[in-house]
């Protein structure tokens, strides 16, 4: 029996926890390194954390469910995915990367990854003929964020996934800002999907944890054999913690949107503030691509004000929001790109892009919506 999206957060692809030991209804923490065999030759199925955990094994089904993958992957963190995803290439390998990509993806790939002899090219992924312009001989992925992570960028996966199938590439999304309750990329034609976990799936900030998942069954086998060599996989209490915030995935990304769209229209009314980035406005230059490909704008809007003096003012100012990096918690938390999450992209990059001294970044909690509103307004004053 398939279930609905907000039962399979809940409860996988069952309606009891039977196979539980004692009837738990919580999933027990595994907190074990290693698993005794039955005699010689023989496995409960269970070996050695580092290659597989129950705890582990039940939230990589959920999130399997939920992506609607072949096989996911928890790893410690988002970073982790991405690196075990670079695995997967060879030296010499092309990727067409968003050029608008959070700014720890293009760190790694501009430093480990080219290390690695991968090589890299960032272009508007909106812009389907810039991005068919960028792919080479030697391309094998097209890497898409979408929204992208900072500057909201919408790329349409359905036509990324024609052009890939025209030149023979893979396709992989950076699914953070929608999670699967908005977007699902494999069912748009998406080989990979990665996530920082830490983020709208955990839903708490208080663990660090990634996803890789795949939909293309040639790739399975490979990512296991990966993931188990380099040994970046999520500690069974992670696990356990990821699992809790999924249960509450669906009802905190619809609160958090509510509160957004409320937000990005309010901010439009501010005299300091000059351009609004919210997916969900319909004068968003994505809006009906990402209408068409979704089922939701998510809570993520970025904003440009009238100086660098009222964007730092603002951080030092909020009381009820928090200045801090990450997103997705069910706190609000305001960023400042051109320090934090943006800091290692090259000035030139970031300024041509718009990440500038006056442009901040707002992931929309489950406050009340009046309280935070409150809380801005005062800022800017």
């Amino acid at each position: 029996m398939t279930y609905h999206f907000e039962t399979q957060c809940i409860h996988g692809d069952r309606t009891k926890e039977q196979a539980h030991p004692y009837g738990a209804v919580a999933v027990p923490i595994y907190q074990t390194a290693t698993f005794s065999h039955p005699g010689i030759g023989h496995s409960t199925g269970y070996d050695y954390t580092r290659e597989s955990n129950p705890t582990r094994t039940e939230l990589e089904k959920m999130m399997s469910g939920l992506e609607q993958a072949e096989d996911t992957v928890a790893c410690t963190t988002g970073m982790a995915a991405i690196s075990l995803l670079m695995e997967l290439f060879s030296s010499g390998d092309h990727w067409v990367c968003s050029e608008d990509l959070y700014g720890g993806s293009v760190r790694i790939f501009d430093s480990m990854g080219k290390k690695r002899g991968l090589e890299f090219s960032y272009v508007n992924t909106a812009d389907l003929a810039a991005t068919e312009a960028a792919i080479q001989e030697n391309t094998k992925v097209l890497y898409i964020e979408t929204p992208s992570n900072p500057t909201m960028q919408i790329t349409d996966l359905r036509a990324v996934r024609k052009l890939a199938d025209k030149y023979g590439l893979l396709v992989a999304v950076d699914n953070t800002f929608l999670s699967p309750y908005f977007q699902k990329p494999l069912t748009l034609g998406a080989d990979f999907v990665v996530h920082s976990g830490t983020k709208f799936l955990g839903g708490h900030n208080d663990t660090l944890a990634g996803f890789l998942c795949t939909g293309n069954k040639d790739y399975v086998e490979k990512i296991r054999y990966i993931y188990k060599t380099c040994g970046s996989c999520l500690s069974p209490f992670d696990s356990f913690l990821l699992i809790r915030g999924l249960k509450t995935l669906a009802v905190r990304m619809e609160q958090q949107q509510k509160n957004a769209k409320k937000i990005a229209e309010w901010l439009r009314t501010q005299p300091k503030i000059k351009s609004v980035y919210y997916v969900g406005l319909p004068d968003h230059p994505g809006y009906e691509v990402n209408a068409n490909q979704t089922s939701g704008a998510g809570s993520m809007i970025s904003f440009q004000v009238d100086s660098e003096e009222t964007a730092r003012t603002l951080l030092e100012k909020v009381q009820l929001i928090t200045y801090a990096e990450s997103l997705g918690g069910v706190e609000s938390l305001v960023t400042y790109p051109m320090l934090q999450t943006h800091g290692d992209v090259p000035k030139d990059v970031r300024e041509r892009l718009g990440i500038t001294e006056d442009f901040l970044r707002l992931s929309v909690g489950i406050e009340h919506v009046e309280d935070l509103i409150a809380d801005l307004e005062q800022a800017l004053a």
